[in-house]
């Protein structure tokens, strides 16, 4: 969803959106001409719908800021393109109540693939920055090759179970969180965008084997799109919106829903792993999503099903992160995931360089 106007806007409350078409909504802004020494177009929007704050915190959940700078790109690139890598710094706490500015600079427009630098801002300063790459379907593939897929390998932890079974995934997956909602002391608030679900990896991972090796802990996580990809204010019968969605029209808006999953409670796998119930700090640095596959195999409405349980939404995909942390040390930690698509193909991976310290540094050493 996509308006115009020349300026940012920051008055008013931000308001909290569910579906995720509407979460990624951007006005469009006047953007600044080229210059000599700055020659490539540049373009900008606006976010007009809050970000989820993890644990009713008073930060942004770092997946918003990520997904929605990919789509303000993805609206500067010609049809046919789709994201295909981007990876981003987050340089600075997201707000909760003032929008993201973005700035879009055209680096490269090819005819296989296309560059651009996105800057997002709040109050005027840089939060977060990226490059954005896109592809067009080169219409052939003579080679292919990946790992058995998550739902092969883990099958028993799967079986006999549909995605609605397992857990709804925590705001902070953290068992001092968890507790104080299974008490009643706190309410779980609604996460916006995806319905994601945490399956249950406690027999697999308490045994000793991965118990020594934490590298082998891992943690399966399902997520489907909340709402219809189309833009609300665009009315489309269900025949109308599967013919647009076999176009391909919605593959970036899908692009971004699997780059916003890939950062849901991600890091909090890490203590997890290593056995640590408490830390003193852990953020985001850097976030790289790569993905493998375009098309069928990232398109989130699964039209070979008639209908929904309730006859009236929309039926769809549900596909699963596979995450693990394959190192850490000098107070960093890595978190790697496959995203898989239902019919088990690998469509992407990420890789998320945090910070983590168990205790607080001194003054002059804090980042």
């Amino acid at each position: 969803m996509t308006s115009q106007d020349d300026r940012p806007d920051d008055s008013g409350e931000l308001p909290f959106r569910t579906s995720f078409v509407d979460l990624m909504g951007l006005k469009r802004l006047g953007s600044p001409g080229s210059t000599p020494d700055a020659p490539e177009k540049v373009e900008r929007f606006q976010s007009l719908a809050a970000p989820y704050p993890p644990g009713m915190g008073e930060r942004a959940f770092g997946g918003h800021v990520y997904a929605q700078s990919a789509y303000a790109a993805s609206k500067t690139v010609d049809k046919g393109f789709v994201i295909h890598d981007m990876t981003g710094s987050f340089i600075l706490p997201g707000l909760l109540d003032v929008p993201y500015v973005y700035t879009v600079r055209h680096i490269r427009d090819g005819g296989m693939y296309c560059t651009r630098a996105v800057d997002a801002r709040q109050e005027g300063k840089i939060c977060f920055s990226c490059l954005c790459s896109f592809k067009r379907d080169e219409g052939q593939q003579t080679f292919h090759h990946q790992l058995a897929p998550a739902q092969e390998r883990f099958r028993s932890l799967l079986a006999g179970k549909r995605p609605e079974d397992h857990m709804p995934s925590p705001s902070v997956d953290a068992d001092w969180w968890i507790e104080q909602v299974q008490r009643g002391d706190i309410a779980e608030p609604d996460f916006p965008g995806l319905d994601v679900r945490k399956v249950d990896m406690t027999s697999y991972n308490a045994t000793e084997e991965v118990k020594q090796s934490p590298e082998k802990y891992r943690q399966l996580t399902l997520y489907a799109l909340k709402g219809s990809p189309q833009d609300p204010d665009v009315a489309l019968s269900k025949q109308d919106l599967k013919a647009r969605d076999s176009t391909g029209e919605f593959d970036n808006l899908y692009a971004c829903a699997h780059m916003y999953a890939s950062d849901k409670n991600s890091l909090l796998l890490i203590p997890r792993a290593l056995g640590h119930k408490t830390w003193s700090a852990m953020a985001s640095l850097t976030l790289t999503v790569v993905f493998h596959h375009h098309g069928e195999a990232l398109r989130m409405i699964d039209w070979d099903v008639v209908k929904e349980e309730d006859g009236t939404s929309l039926p769809r995909k549900w596909f699963i992160q596979e995450g693990w942390t394959p190192t850490s040390g000098e107070n960093r930690a890595v978190h790697e995931s496959y995203l898989w698509s239902p019919e088990g193909v690998l469509l992407a991976t990420s890789y998320q360089d945090s910070m983590f310290r168990l205790k607080e540094l001194g003054r002059e050493k804090k980042l």
